[in-house]
């Protein structure tokens, strides 16, 4: 008896907690209303599944529980009972897989006149790359990979010339405008997810995989990295902001190409100045989506102005967010995957090799032009190696050195 009830009781208390759960879904924000209906489809027949089955134990339980002086009967077998129980989970397992494969067929399917954006997974943070006026991206190979050419964008092939790459965590897209997403991935396992846009998909080292949306509304929207990949996983963290076609002119007009960059950024917005207006935008889309909740309403608010160019230690600041360095170092003495920057400056750090260092200008400009010259102790040599130029070097040192 006291098992029947425990089941009944389970029975009732999951529907109630169900029903008045204060988590679900997040809103909809892309055209994949087909997603939430087969995952309610699912939902519902897994949910009818686990009633019938704890209520028809618990009936069983007490129609057939032991009593005194009587004889428990049995039979074996029942080919009439086994062939409904064949049919019925079947027609179960069909009517839930077949919405997901048809959604699935759909999702890998982009309209002719959707317009690209190829996104690159590299631990722990995102790249970014647009076709140009053009309208093509250029031919990639892994052999052309470098800090400088994270896509590995063949420099010969002219259609490359104007691609558009983007520094910050965050990519802009227009409302209402079908989007095709290719992924790839510069060393292992990664996912590309924005939970309002119902959409994800892995991405391979070696192969391009991809999927599209129509975003439906104006926002800022997390990226999550889905995949398990790594010690900094959990902080492979970016955005998408959805925004109308005359913002999201203006912020692709300020984006370098791939010429540019490989020019040493003397062109096209790049530099310390336009990485920290950049960055200085995505905070001020970031507090008013924040108080909108959390980038799923309202529109986004607009970019704030950069620092002046004087102002190193605040360009500095928006440098390191834009690169995706605070996911790592901390500015607040809390551990993290590599050391705090509190309190970094002029401290002596015992490396890995047993010799100690002073971090003054010169370590930390190499430590962050080439991460695994010198490994502080207790610290994993996880850190990837990025383009920087001795503008931004200095800019970022400036700031850690007022991070106190």
């Amino acid at each position: 008896m006291a098992l029947a009830l425990a089941l009944i009781l389970i029975v009732v208390g999951t529907l109630v907690f169900h029903l008045w759960s204060p988590w679900w879904l997040t809103p909809l924000a892309s055209n994949w209303q087909q997603m939430d209906d087969a995952l309610m489809l699912t939902l519902f027949i897994t949910a009818a599944i686990f009633i019938i089955i704890n209520l028809f134990v618990a009936y069983a339980v007490i129609k057939f529980r032991h009593r005194d002086g009587v004889r428990a009967s049995a039979e074996h077998g029942s080919k009439k009972l086994e062939w409904w129980l064949i049919g019925v989970t079947t027609l179960g397992i069909v009517i839930m897989l077949a919405p997901g494969l048809d959604v699935y067929a759909k999702l890998i399917s982009p309209p002719a006149d959707a317009m690209q954006f190829e996104v690159m997974g590299q631990q722990w943070q995102w790249h970014y790359r647009l076709p140009g006026k053009d309208g093509r991206m250029g031919q990639t190979d892994v052999t052309h990979i470098s800090p400088e050419n994270p896509f590995g964008v063949n420099a010969k092939d002219p259609n490359g010339q104007d691609d558009v790459l983007v520094d910050t965590q965050e990519i802009h897209i227009p409302l209402n405008k079908p989007v095709k997403v290719l992924l790839r991935s510069q060393d292992v396992l990664h996912d590309f997810y924005v939970p309002q846009f119902r959409t994800r998909m892995n991405m391979v080292p070696g192969m391009v995989t991809s999927f599209w949306f129509t975003p439906t509304r104006v926002g800022r929207f997390e990226v999550l990295c889905a995949q398990l990949c790594g010690i900094g996983h959990a902080n492979m963290r970016g955005y998408v902001v959805v925004e109308d076609d005359a913002a999201y002119a203006t912020w692709l007009a300020a984006q370098p190409t791939f010429a540019a960059r490989m020019r040493g950024g003397a062109a096209g917005g790049t530099g310390v100045a336009a990485a920290a207006a950049g960055a200085g935008a995505a905070g001020a889309e970031g507090t008013a989506a924040g108080s909108a909740g959390a980038g799923e309403g309202g529109a986004a608010a607009s970019a704030a102005a950069a620092p002046g160019a004087g102002d190193t230690a605040a360009q500095g600041k928006l440098l390191a967010q834009a690169r995706g360095c605070t996911a790592c170092h901390s500015v607040d003495g809390s551990p993290g995957v590599g050391p705090s920057w509190k309190g970094l400056y002029g401290k002596t750090e015992t490396l890995d090799s047993g010799k100690t260092a002073v971090a003054d200008d010169a370590y930390l400009k190499q430590s962050i032009a080439d991460p695994k010259a010198s490994i502080v102790r207790g610290f994993p040599p996880i850190m990837p190696q990025q383009p920087f130029t001795e503008a931004e070097l200095a800019a970022m040192v400036d700031y850690i050195k007022t991070v106190k």
